[in-house]
This record gives C-alpha cells, sequence and structure tokens, in this order.
C-alpha cells in the first residue's frame, strides 16, 4: 500500500479499521510508512456497528442491550456519485494470480455456493428480507430449511457493512409486530458477532488462550484418529457428519449445526476447543478472528457468557428435533439416504433387515459411532469435575 501511494502521487489512503492484534499491528505499520512518504493515513469505523470499548464485556444479553438502548446504529454512507481513476500505475491481472485451485478443483463447491462481491451480498439480503425471514426466530435452528441470512461470508470480507443490514432488516420490519420480533432476533445474531469482536478487541489472545483460566488444567485428549474421523464426517454421527461434509463441500455450516460438532469434538472426543478452531479457520469462508474463537470458547464452557461445560449435545436427539424427516442427513450423507426418518438419525439402531433395504453396511459404507454417546458423556463429566474439585 505505501508503494503504490508513492507511484499515484497519493495524499492519503483511507481504510476501515481493524480489531484483531496483527490487523492492528499491520495498519500501525502502514500509517507509520505512510507518513514518512508524505502520505496521510485515515481509518474508519465500518467493520462495527459499534467501537469496542477497552474493558471488554462478560456476558452479551446487558452487553447488547446495553448497546441497542443507545443511539441507533449510524446510516450507511451513499455511494460516491463519481469515483475519479487513479494515475496509470504498474499492476497485474488477477486471472494471472491463479488463486483459484485447478488440479483437484477443491473450490468446486464454494464456487457453486457463493457469489462473492458486493452484487452477491446485496442479492443475499433482500432474498432473506424478502422470503425467508418470516419464521426466522422459530426455524433458524433447522438446517433442513432455508431459513438464515447466509450473510456471514460477505460480513467477513466486507462485501457488506453491518450499517447496510442493520437498517434495512429494520425497514423491512415495519410496524409488523411478528415481522419485528424475527428481526430482532436476527439482529441478535448480529449482536453476537459485534459481541465476539469486543472481546477480541480487548482479550488479543482469544484464538489462543481459555478465558477461564481454569480450563488450563484441562485433561484434554490428543486422539488423531478420532481427529480425522471428525474432519471427514466419519463419526458415525449423522448430524455431526453431515455438518463436516457441508462444511467441506460449501465452506459453510449451519449454526445449530456448528454447535453440535463443536460439542462433539470436546466433550465426547475431549480434544482440545483450538484444534476445531484451527480447522473451522482453515475450512470456513466466513471464519474470522472473533466470531471463530469466540464461538469455539462459548461451546467448550471456557469462554465470555459460556454454555456450561456440562451442557453436552446429545447428537442423536439434535438430528432428530432440528433434523425430523432427515432432509438435512439425506443431502450430506447420501450412504443414508433411503432409511427410514426414525433411524436416519441413529443407523446402528435399524434392524438388519431395514438396513439391507437401505444399502447401509454398517462398518462398510457407514461407520458405527466412534464412541457411545453415554459413556463419552459420563467421561466429560467427571474429566469436569475433577477440575472443579481442584480449584
Amino acid at each position: 500500500m505505501p508503494a503504490l501511494a508513492a507511484e499515484t502521487g497519493a495524499r492519503a489512503v483511507y481504510w476501515n479499521r481493524r480489531y484483531d492484534a496483527s490487523g492492528k499491528a499491520a495498519d500501525d505499520k502502514i500509517a507509520v510508512v505512510l507518513a514518512q512518504r508524505g502520505s496521510a493515513a485515515e481509518t474508519h469505523h465500518a467493520n462495527l456497528l459499534f467501537e469496542p470499548a477497552n474493558k471488554p464485556p462478560k456476558v452479551f444479553t446487558p452487553f447488547w442491550r446495553r448497546l441497542c438502548s443507545g443511539a441507533a446504529p449510524r446510516h450507511p454512507l451513499p455511494a460516491p456519485a463519481r469515483l475519479p481513476a487513479a494515475p496509470d500505475v504498474t499492476t497485474d491481472r488477477l486471472d494471472d494470480w491463479q488463486l483459484e485451485p485447478t488440479k483437484p478443483d477443491w473450490a468446486g463447491g464454494l464456487r457453486a455456493a457463493w457469489m462473492p462481491g458486493e452484487v452477491g451480498a446485496r442479492e443475499r439480503l433482500e432474498a432473506f428480507l424478502q422470503d425467508r425471514v418470516k419464521g426466522y426466530a422459530a426455524r433458524r435452528d433447522r438446517p433442513d430449511e432455508e431459513a438464515t441470512s447466509r450473510l456471514s461470508p460477505h460480513l467477513r470480507f466486507g462485501e457488506i457493512s453491518p450499517f447496510q443490514v442493520w437498517h434495512a432488516a429494520q425497514f423491512a420490519a415495519g410496524q409488523d409486530e411478528h415481522a419485528r420480533r424475527d428481526i430482532e432476533k436476527f439482529l441478535s445474531e448480529l449482536g453476537w458477532r459485534e459481541f465476539s469482536y469486543h472481546l477480541l478487541h480487548g482479550l488479543p489472545e482469544l484464538a489462543t488462550r481459555n478465558l477461564q483460566d481454569r480450563f488450563d488444567a484441562f485433561p484434554w485428549v490428543d486422539d488423531p484418529a478420532a481427529l480425522r474421523a471428525w474432519q471427514k464426517g466419519l463419526t458415525g454421527y449423522p448430524i455431526v457428519d453431515a455438518g463436516m461434509r457441508q462444511l467441506w463441500r460449501t465452506g459453510w455450516m449451519h449454526n445449530r449445526v456448528r454447535m453440535v460438532v463443536a460439542s462433539f469434538l470436546v466433550k465426547h472426543l475431549l480434544i482440545h476447543w483450538t484444534t476445531g478452531e484451527r480447522w473451522f479457520w482453515d475450512t470456513l469462508v466466513d471464519a474470522d478472528p472473533a466470531n471463530n474463537p469466540a464461538s469455539w470458547q462459548w461451546v467448550a464452557g471456557c469462554g465470555a457468557d459460556a454454555a456450561p461445560y456440562f451442557r453436552i449435545f446429545n447428537p442423536v436427539l439434535q438430528g432428530e428435533k432440528f433434523d425430523p424427516q432427515g432432509r438435512y442427513v439425506r443431502e450430506f450423507v447420501p450412504e443414508l439416504a433411503h432409511l427410514p426418518n426414525a433411524v436416519v438419525h441413529k443407523p446402528w439402531t435399524a434392524p438388519p433387515l431395514v438396513l439391507q433395504g437401505a444399502g447401509v453396511r454398517l462398518g462398510d459404507n457407514y461407520p458405527h459411532p466412534i464412541v457411545d454417546h453415554a459413556s463419552a458423556r459420563a467421561r466429560a463429566l467427571t474429566a469436569f469435575e475433577k477440575l472443579r474439585d481442584a480449584k
């Protein structure tokens, strides 16, 4: 950036502020170099609805109520009427960088699922507010339905601003009481994004350090085989496997399922939450330095306003409740597509003739569960009790 400013004769460089430690350090360094070369640096508040305070929040609900009780977020700025062209500079053609993979083309599923850029972001927001926001509060936990906005990658890369999302949603709510409840629930999810960034601003080691230091002594397990089964969607628990395969195919996973697969890793398998955080960082198209670690710490029980450690999701019950017809599982775990609804989330309980009729061969084309839920739950609770007694 400084070299380009010098080449173009730019008197000032403008960009949106960042809040993670490495981003802030890079911004500060760029500003210093620009000043040395005679160009001003000006950063702007554009990535969050509200600027973070120096003291990180502890609990989401009072944090969000406090922000919402004050002045509303500013309206998005209008697009400039014209953008004067910069002087000719030496540059490359983006296609020459060959950024997209070819052999193998592992991005095919991502390419089919997303339209990167501002146009794609606006279209996704408009489609959500017109067609899918109705019933959002009740339907948002259903991975088998198109009931969420899927705006997270666009927010992550600045292709749409939270101000645009906030005010478009408020306008869509109008005076309809039912619509307003759905919109408020949707905006509270935007609030969790704010909460995570406000945490990160005050706690730069969010991705590597337990916010509750008692978890520093937790007896995590090193189990490469179990980790690999989780990563590949071969745990034998259909809702977990569907989520992990959706992640690998599309670069995204439904939020309810994210909680289920994260809980499975840290509580059924006792694998450290940072291992899961790093895998999500490498595979999610919406992974960012705030939401990703804050969410993992929340599930693990060691974060801010975290779910208690003893809240251990039962993957069978979660599947039956939120994917009752098994549509989500059948889409991403096609080996189970012909199982009846009653056993699609627990194929090991199906009678042999039912498995045979559905073409399911446990231990062959679909694995047995890698852990027993009841035993894994008891093991996790015992580990937590020991941790608690040691304090």
